[in-house]
Formats: C-alpha cells, structure tokens, sequence
C-alpha cells in the first residue's frame, strides 16, 4: 500500500514537472514569436514610431525605427524604416534637442563661433544651425549647443553611395556619382579645404561660381589628394552613375548639408 502511494506522489510530482516545462517553454517562446514573427509586431511599432514623429517626440520616435530596422531586417520595408532613421537624425542634429553625441556648453568670455568649433572639432555653420543663430555674434553666459562625436565618411563607388557615419552608426546616406573608368581614387583620405560657391580651375580655363559651366555646383570639400574631393552639381541626372573625372558628385542641397556637417579633417575612406 505504502509502495503504490510512493508511487503514485512521484508520478504527481513528474506530472506537475511536465506542466510547469510547458508553460515556461510558451513564456519563453513568446518574446521571440513577437520579435521574428510578424507583420501584427512590425505594423504595431510602426503606427507607434508614426505617432511619436508626428507628436515632435524625435529621440523616442528614433528608437522605434531602430528597433524596427534590428528586429525585422527581412522585411521588405526595411529600407524605408532605415531612410526615417537617417531623415530623423539630420532633423535632431539641427535641432537644439540633446542627443547621445551633443552637450550644452556655456558661452565663455573671449569666446568665438570659430573657436568653439575648433575646441569640439565641429563646424561653425552646425552650430549656428542647430542652435538657430542668424549670425555669428554670441554672448557669453548662454548656453548652446554643440556636437562632440567625429563623423567620417565612407563611399562605396559601387553602389555609388556616400555614407556619413559617427560612432560606426550609419547617419545619412547619399546618392552620389563617382568617376568614370574607376577613376575615383581608392583609399583613406581626410578633408583639407571647404569651399563655398568655388570656383573651378579646369585646365586651360578659370570658370567662375556663377557660371552654368562650372560643374563644381555650389560647394567643395578637397582631399588631402590634389585634384580630388566631393562637390555638387550642375547635371543631378547624373547622380547614381560612375561619370565624373574622379571627384564625388552630390545634388547640390546634400552637398550644401554635408558641408555644415564635417568640419576639415574628417576622414574619408573610398571602396571598390
């Protein structure tokens, strides 16, 4: 009697053990469920990353796309959730919002637009955008904004795309020409000179800013490569191909964007 008891208590407590496996086995799998499965999780982040762009709420809007871009990388709206990611970042670096990679600096005595930007390695048309400055005149005891993380640029000559990084974080990508005949020189390179409105000294010739034959569009960065750089355009149907005589072509809008971004110095890497 006592043996059929014992017996019976064991295959209780076997029995209980089997039901509690199950149930932690389903609580287990109900994460990875919502992560790998379906478009009811996608389309859910995806109205909540909507709601909170619309509402202004920029920083939690960013990490709602970014979760959608790390957990649903199959989908085939991945490149879309990517393009609002890199849409949002530009709008927060020109915003006066505090970022991961921005701080609050106080104005100090003798301080210049110019020399803060030297101190932070960022650029003087940065700061006066994101902090909405119309000039270049501050006054010492406010508090502005700068950006404190290096960008770098690395261009893919066969995608034909520029792509702006910090921290290894893909910031904004671009679509850009690169040279005819892989003339684009492959390497690792850093930006020696910027140039507004340039004037494009073509051999032979001197062809001033305002001219519809400068091809040079409306800004230049020059590599530490005589002869090479990015630029903008005059012949944006030409973005996307393998045309120019070496340099990066951008549209003449983005071109005017990365120049208030990266100051000289930034390292630029070009690959095959």
């Amino acid at each position: 009697m006592k043996k059929k008891l014992w017996l019976i208590i064991i295959a209780c407590f076997l029995a209980g053990l089997i039901v509690l496996a199950f149930v932690n086995l389903r609580k287990n799998r109900a994460p990875l469920i919502a992560k790998t499965g379906g478009a009811v999780s996608a389309s859910s982040l995806l109205s909540q990353a909507r709601a909170l762009e619309a509402k202004g709420n920029l920083l939690e809007a960013k990490a709602t796309y970014q979760e959608l871009v790390n957990n649903f990388s199959n989908s085939g709206e991945m490149m879309n959730w990517q393009k609002k990611l890199e849409d949002i970042n530009i709008k927060l670096l020109f915003s006066p919002a505090i970022t991961l990679n921005s701080q609050l600096y106080q104005i100090r005595a003798g301080d210049t637009l110019a020399k803060i930007a030297r101190e932070f390695k960022t650029t003087v048309e940065l700061i006066k955008k994101s902090n909405s400055l119309a000039d270049d005149k501050i006054i010492p005891g406010r508090k502005i904004k700068v950006w404190t993380a290096p960008f770098s640029i690395l261009i893919d000559k066969s995608q034909n795309t520029l792509i702006l990084k910090t921290d290894e974080e893909i910031f904004k990508t671009y679509i850009v020409s690169t040279g005819a005949n892989n003339s684009t020189p492959v390497g690792n390179f850093r930006i020696t000179n910027k140039l507004s409105n340039p004037t494009w000294f073509k051999a032979g010739a001197v062809v001033l800013a305002d001219s519809p034959e400068n091809i040079l569009g409306t800004r230049w960065l020059g590599f530490d490569l005589a002869g090479y750089g990015i630029h903008g355009t005059t012949e944006p149907q030409s973005l996307g191909k393998q045309v120019t005589q070496g340099c990066v072509r951008m549209a003449n809008a983005e071109v005017e964007e990365l120049y208030t971004i990266v100051p000289v110095g930034t390292e630029v890497t070009t690959v095959d």
